[in-house]
């Protein structure tokens, strides 16, 4: 794992140095595709996608394939993200690991392409059950908001309690939440004893002085993966040398970030509407990576479509030939680095 992120490091002094990042041609026997929708959603864990649209890249790198204009849509969580993706409004999305498991169930037609980040969420109570806070046991009765079923948050959530001799359903009270500033909006007003969601939210929290970190998801399963891309089954069959592209862009803007976070902050704030001060300290407490290769992440989530197999929230246990396309990112990091080194 370290290796991997080093080498994220070491990518962008290749890909920042000027030179090119290659270029595809598209298919003839299908239109041009002139309007690439974007979903995201409101948090560090995807500035990646925040960066490739405040610098140009979307629009710029994606022209030669025909492409004139490129739009993003902000969502409060994986599962509506999915859902309007599954009714064909998004092209490609920056999401929890966990949503496409569920929706790709449910029939949607789309791949994991590539990583995006890895842990980066934590569990925060309030100031009063922090400070008493020792082990699991004591969240025993307690109502924890957190995202709804097949967020990567819940999958986390429910594999830690039940590994802790809790029982999800029984012994808490999960209260369901649409977004993180919900969260921590019902933890300020005490409709909650505590939330488990993604950066920024529990830095915020923590800023507010609504509540205090308990437990980092790392903790709770280390290395485990967050955010991913996924892409249409659609644009991958009709526009290969378009996704391969895509791809490109989405590893510039990682090496981008990780090589400069502070810029990478200022975007997020600039976006988001948060203070960027505040940003920056989140970045530095949370415990998160960005990252870009997706075999990074394959282990974790097809132990998550098991994990969400067995809570019942899938029909079918999913394969990797289910979920993800890895030729993309291959043949993509394959282009860069002959461009690069030769």
């Amino acid at each position: 794992m370290i290796k991997k992120l080093l080498s994220t490091v070491l990518m962008g002094v290749i890909l920042l140095s000027g030179l090119p990042l290659g270029c595809g041609m598209a298919r003839d026997d299908v239109k041009p595709l002139k309007h690439l929708r974007i979903g995201y959603q409101p948090s560090t864990h995807q500035i990646a996608e925040m960066t490739a649209m405040e610098k140009g890249w979307w629009e710029e790198d994606l022209a030669k394939f025909g492409v004139e204009k490129v739009t993003d849509k902000e969502f409060p969580s994986g599962p509506p993200e999915m859902q309007v993706m599954a009714a064909g409004d998004l092209d490609i999305a920056y999401v929890g690991t966990t949503p496409p498991i569920t929706a790709i169930d449910k029939g949607l037609e789309a791949k994991i392409v590539a990583g995006v980040q890895t842990q980066g969420s934590a569990l925060v109570l309030s100031p009063s059950l922090a400070e008493k806070y020792r082990e699991p046991e004591d969240l025993r009765g307690l109502k924890i908001a957190t995202f709804p079923p097949g967020s990567v948050q819940d999958t986390i959530l429910r594999r830690w309690l039940r590994e802790n001799g809790l029982d999800p359903e029984k012994d808490l009270d999960l209260r369901l939440m649409t977004g993180g500033g919900d969260a921590v909006s019902a933890l300020m007003a005490d409709a909650v004893d505590g939330i488990f969601v993604h950066s920024p939210y529990p830095e915020i929290a923590e800023f507010d002085k609504a509540g205090k970190v308990v437990v980092r998801s790392g903790e709770m399963w280390p290395n485990h993966a967050c955010c991913c891309l996924v892409v249409s089954d659609k644009l991958i069959q009709e526009h290969p040398d378009l996704v391969k592209e895509i791809l490109k862009i989405h590893i510039k803007a990682t090496v981008y970030n990780v090589n400069y976070p502070d810029e990478a902050a200022q975007i997020y704030a600039e976006r988001i509407g948060w203070d960027a001060d505040k940003v920056k300290q989140s970045l530095k407490l949370w415990d998160g990576y960005w990252i870009y290769d997706p075999y990074i992440e394959l282990d974790c989530v097809l132990e998550y479509a098991k994990t969400i197999y067995e809570l019942g929230f899938t029909d079918k246990l999913l394969t990797q030939e289910d979920l993800f396309d890895t030729s993309f990112y291959d043949s993509a990091l394959q282009e860069i680095l002959t461009e690069c080194l030769g």
